[in-house]
């Protein structure tokens, strides 16, 4: 057999597998974003029995949930709690906002997400329970349709992602070939 022949369809099986497994990983990662979310919502009702139920403060009930859950938003809860705990008279949205910027990027959260999650404590810490209920519910809602729309969503996706990375290997296969 000709080297240069050799060559080339190893040159072409690479580009193949390198395409697919792109498209496979965004599938995963469409996943990854799924259960994220999925996290966050239990946490934010866990946050939620702790500030209304127990009347925890921020820092406690931070804390607690921190230690409580495991993942990725485990970190973020205790290390807000660490900075409430630390420094009693900064406002808690600028402590927040802080936390959830220093977000990795190995995070599986979208840039909307981490958004609304920055938004999500702007009036926790101010108002009174009642108040702050609602507004934890009012996120706990609007968490609840993203992901119901991404579970909907799911199947196609992560389908349409694996198919796309196969198809643009091909393509890319017979354009060099």
């Amino acid at each position: 057999m000709n080297l240069q022949f050799i060559l080339k369809v190893l040159g072409c099986g690479l580009i193949l597998t390198g395409s697919s497994g792109y498209g496979f990983a965004l599938a995963q990662r469409y996943k990854a974003r799924l259960d994220a979310l999925t996290q966050l919502r239990q946490m934010i009702l866990l946050l939620k029995g702790q500030m209304i139920g127990v009347n925890a403060p921020l820092g406690e009930a931070f804390l607690a949930i921190g230690t409580r859950t495991k993942g990725d938003l485990s970190g973020l809860f205790r290390q807000a709690a660490e900075r409430i705990l630390a420094s009693p008279g900064e406002p808690f949205p600028g402590i927040w906002r802080c936390c959830v910027g220093a977000l990795g990027t190995d995070c599986a959260l979208s840039s909307s997400d981490r958004h609304s999650l920055a938004a999500m404590a702007e009036h926790l810490g101010y108002l009174d329970r009642e108040l702050q209920e609602q507004h934890l519910l009012l996120y706990l809602e609007e968490l609840d349709s993203v992901i119901q729309e991404l579970r909907r969503r799911k199947q196609d996706q992560c389908r349409l992602y694996g198919s796309m990375g196969i198809l643009c290997g091909i393509f890319l296969v017979l354009l060099i070939c």
